[in-house]
């Protein structure tokens, strides 16, 4: 008796082993201001929350999106190893913010004025990791082209309105080097954690070559 429950139990281990490996998960790389700039931002969201009853600004600390991707669990590992072999030779990039732009009717934010440094970095990471970050036709990577802070999101006409009004005046600015990148997860409770952190070192090609080299693809 004691060894058939042994062997039951441990073919349940391995069916939630296998369930875990197979589970398709949520992925948001993104890259995030230092903290003062990160304060200012979430500062100016709050008041634009309070003012225009716009709780969803305020459900997401502020931060770049660069690629948002589903992918099965087994192929984390090999998404990790690349992104750390391919950030060692990327070159840290200097961010410029300045006052606000909408997407007409339904989102505030705070524009993104050095564009092509993150378009570079963004067509980057696609040509490296495009094929890995696809979980099958029905699951594309979506790589952002068009950097921007959300202030507010999914706004009703009357909001959008109101607000735009007021903020197409409006001045903000500022600055941050961006030397990491942070790999987020969408848990169980629908918020995304930080997997994984990649530090944009500016190392030697045939440096990022090796290290590419001895990852598993």
């Amino acid at each position: 008796m004691l060894i058939y429950w042994v062997a039951q139990r441990l073919a349940m281990d391995a069916q939630i082993k296998h369930l875990e490996k197979s589970q398709l998960n949520e992925y948001l790389l993104i890259i995030r201001p230092h903290a003062e700039l990160l304060n200012k931002i979430i500062q100016v969201k709050q008041l634009f929350a309070e003012k225009f009853k716009n709780e969803n600004a305020l459900y997401v600390k502020p931060h770049l999106a660069l690629v948002k991707f589903c992918q099965f669990a087994t192929a984390e590992e090999r998404i990790v190893n690349k992104l750390k072999a391919l950030s060692m030779g990327l070159t840290p990039v200097k961010i410029e913010l300045k006052n606000f732009g909408n997407y007409p009717t339904h989102t505030i934010f705070i524009n993104v004025t050095s564009k092509v440094q993150i378009e570079t970095l963004v067509k980057s990471i696609r040509t490296n990791t495009q094929q890995l970050m696809r979980a099958g036709k029905d699951h594309k990577p979506f790589f952002m082209m068009q950097p921007h802070f959300n202030i507010g999101q999914k706004l009703l006409p009357w909001q959008f309105e109101k607000a735009w009004l007021e903020y197409r005046h409006r001045q903000f600015t500022g600055r941050f080097m961006v030397d990491e990148m942070l790999l987020l997860k969408k848990n169980s409770d629908k918020k995304y954690l930080i997997t994984e952190r990649f530090q944009l070192k500016n190392m030697p090609v045939s440096t990022t070559q090796g290290t590419l080299f001895n990852c598993a693809i």
